[in-house]
């Protein structure tokens, strides 16, 4: 039974992500006057990129990009999809907060084998916005343990259900989380990692191939994953998987249309936005939880 749950979750995350990054292409494209690639997109890419060429740097480099695919996998086991819930029992909010830090990890371990200086200038940009969006999500996370006295996902989406959303029990730290969450998928203002304009895309400059496919697919799964916490945490999560996904569909599209209006920002912008106002709203909220 478990293994047919984690292979749910895992097919339910690939197949929502690669429609979320497809409608992405095609809404931005609309919005720019353009027709756009189909839906499916994605799916051609990955299939067309595991039949390329591939080129290896060594142990650490093929490892790396392993190691995060790995951690975006497990990190999606602990979240409740609707009633598909493979790891509920085994940490729950607190190991999701690591886990989080695998996939810019490996990422690193990759890169720094390639020994690119587009890669090596991408992945301290990736460090940066780390450490700036961990400060007001760890705040958030405190304030969600805080307000309903418990770590596991299960019992947070229960006690959601049983009285209010999230966003209406804590609506300062709904806001914030919702402030980064373009931050933590990378999406434009807040693209800086992989900018090709500007650094040739950064960590995948020396990714071809099956490197580039896997790269992505760990994209993919990010996205998904990023999307999944805010309705876990602030909307209820699901009764099953189609409601999570119709849950999870409108914030999708407010990152969106925030990412296809607004340009890149420099480094050091995103930076300075992420421990400003997302961190003292986040902070703002945890107060008002402990005072309740």
């Amino acid at each position: 039974m478990v293994i047919l749950l984690i292979v749910g979750s895992i097919a339910i995350g690939f197949m929502v992500g690669v429609l979320f990054l497809g409608l992405s292409r095609k809404v931005k494209a609309r919005i720019h006057w353009r027709y756009g690639p189909p839906l499916y997109q994605p799916i051609i890419d990955i299939v067309k990129l595991f039949h390329q060429e591939s080129v290896s740097h060594g142990f650490i480099f093929d490892f790396g990009i392993l190691l995060s695919l790995g951690g975006a996998i497990v990190c999606l086991l602990f979240i409740p999809i609707g009633n598909i819930i493979p790891l509920q029992g085994s940490g729950g909010l607190l190991v999701v907060l690591y886990l989080m830090l695998i996939a810019p990890f490996g990422i690193a371990l990759s890169s720094a084998e390639a020994a690119n200086p587009n890669a090596s200038i991408g992945i301290s940009r990736k460090f940066i916005l780390a450490l700036g969006y961990e400060i007001p999500f760890l705040l958030i996370v405190l304030s969600v343990m805080t307000n309903y006295g418990t770590t596991s996902f299960v019992e947070i989406v229960t006690l959601q259900r049983a009285s209010h959303w999230g966003i209406i029990s804590m609506p300062l730290s709904g806001i914030a989380l919702l402030l980064i969450l373009p931050v933590m998928m990378g999406m434009k203002p807040f693209d800086q990692v992989g900018a090709p304009q500007e650094i040739s895309s950064g960590p995948k400059v020396e990714y071809g191939g099956i490197y580039l496919a896997l790269s992505k697919i760990q994209h993919i799964y990010l996205i998904f994953i990023d999307i999944a916490l805010f309705v876990a945490l602030f909307m209820g999560g699901g009764s099953e998987p189609l409601t999570f996904f119709l849950k999870m569909l409108p914030i999708f599209l407010i990152v969106l249309l925030i990412s296809t209006v607004y340009p890149r920002f420099r480094i050091e912008q995103a930076f300075s936005y992420c421990i400003k106002w997302p961190t003292i709203i986040a902070f703002l909220g945890l107060l008002l939880v402990t005072w309740r």
